[in-house]
């Protein structure tokens, strides 16, 4: 696991600006979706007005064929707070994609991808991967995943004070328990920081017999 720190996020998305994969890009930082889970999007899963997306279908790519599915579990099937942000940038990015579909001579319904790529096909998988790859190793963050923006978008909650249990519901998780295990060493840090700050609130404590009373 490799999680960007809010400093390193905001160069991956500054090198990525330019880039015809920006939006899935911002969108999994904002909202921690798997890659199968943003790639099976629809408009009519987008909700603008109440800030919400529903995940109610995945696309994976099985022996080079790309296949969409209805999500494995019940955990996966859900609904995922968006931030004011993303809503705002997936308004401005649908009346981009409905002028170019008019161009095209049709017109963007909800049962239309949100994310498609260049010739308005699903996005392959392994094409998404590869074009990642080389937007980290533009900004010296090699090494780092596709999945691993997923690992981030939980680690900046946590860190914002997010409880554990919201965490665990928007990524889809069969257990907070689960949530818990695979970001234990960031909730040690926390921990850490935590202890640091009530030392800066509690007093020194007073260790003299002197200073003691004792009842009669």
């Amino acid at each position: 696991m490799r999680t960007l720190t809010p400093r390193e996020v905001e160069i991956l998305l500054d090198v990525a600006g330019d880039n015809y994969y920006y939006s899935v890009i911002y969108t999994v930082v904002s909202t921690g979706l798997r890659q199968a889970e943003l790639l099976g999007l629809r408009w009519r899963d987008v909700d603008l007005d109440l800030l919400s997306i529903s995940v109610s279908q995945v696309l994976y790519k099985r022996r080079g064929v790309c296949e969409f599915k209805e999500p494995k579990t019940t955990h996966s099937r859900r609904r995922v707070s968006m931030t004011p942000k993303l809503a705002l940038f997936l308004r401005e990015y649908r009346a981009e994609r409905e002028s170019i579909y008019r161009q095209l001579g049709r017109s963007l319904t909800l049962d239309d991808l949100v994310f498609t790529s260049v010739e308005g096909r699903p996005i392959d998988p392994c094409v998404l991967g590869h074009a990642f790859t080389r937007m980290t190793r533009q900004t010296g963050l090699e090494g780092v995943r596709f999945h691993d923006l997923r690992h981030t978008f939980a680690s900046l909650m946590l860190l914002r004070g997010a409880k554990p249990k919201v965490i665990s519901e928007a990524l889809g998780h069969s257990s907070v328990a689960f949530t818990m295990d695979v970001y234990s060493h960031i909730i040690e840090g926390m921990q850490e920081d935590a202890v640091a700050l009530l030392n800066e609130v509690l007093p020194p404590g007073k260790n003299s017999i002197k200073n003691s009373t004792v009842a009669p």
